[in-house]
């Protein structure tokens, strides 16, 4: 694991991490202004089975993060049900929340695995988060209990 923390650690030394809103105690993985999934269409991944750049003129605000969808089929889905297409971990990068860290979720690096969507960093760090899924997926559900509510910068003071 030290290893891994070690990986991560200088991985963050070389990535810019989106700035965050704060919502009901969760921070989430938005740009500066509020924009979750870098504006990609969350319902997309499930329906399309791929990566959607969401239209500006289609949103909806959750817990103070604005979505972007392709279309108002999408928007609709996804304001009946919020729960069922938003990310994982606030849309962080999955392996980077198994080792205890916020990264950037990147919307191109994704898989949606028992119905949940989840991002990861790059694609070197999605290969490595493939490499045991089930596994990550239990340490950073762990993790994100004690990192939910703490910013990328206050992880890398640790």
């Amino acid at each position: 694991m030290n290893k891994f923390k070690s990986i991560i650690g200088g991985v963050a030394l070389s990535v810019a991490i989106a700035s965050s809103a704060i919502a009901a105690g969760v921070e989430l993985n938005t740009t500066t202004t509020g924009l979750a999934l870098q504006g990609y269409d969350p319902v997309a991944y499930f329906t399309e089975g791929a990566p959607t750049k969401g239209d500006w003129q289609i949103t909806a605000l959750h817990d103070d993060a604005m979505y972007r969808f392709a279309n108002e089929e999408n928007k609709a889905a996804f304001e009946a049900n919020p729960e069922a297409y938003l990310p994982a971990y606030g849309g962080y990068c999955a392996f980077g929340a198994a080792m205890g860290f916020k990264f950037d979720g990147d919307p191109n690096y994704w898989k949606i695995v028992d119905n949940k969507l989840y991002l990861n960093l790059s694609e070197g760090i999605q290969q490595r988060w493939e490499g045991d899924i089930p596994g990550f997926i239990e340490q950073a559900t762990v993790n994100w209990e004690t990192i939910a509510d703490k910013t990328p910068a206050e992880l890398q003071e640790q």
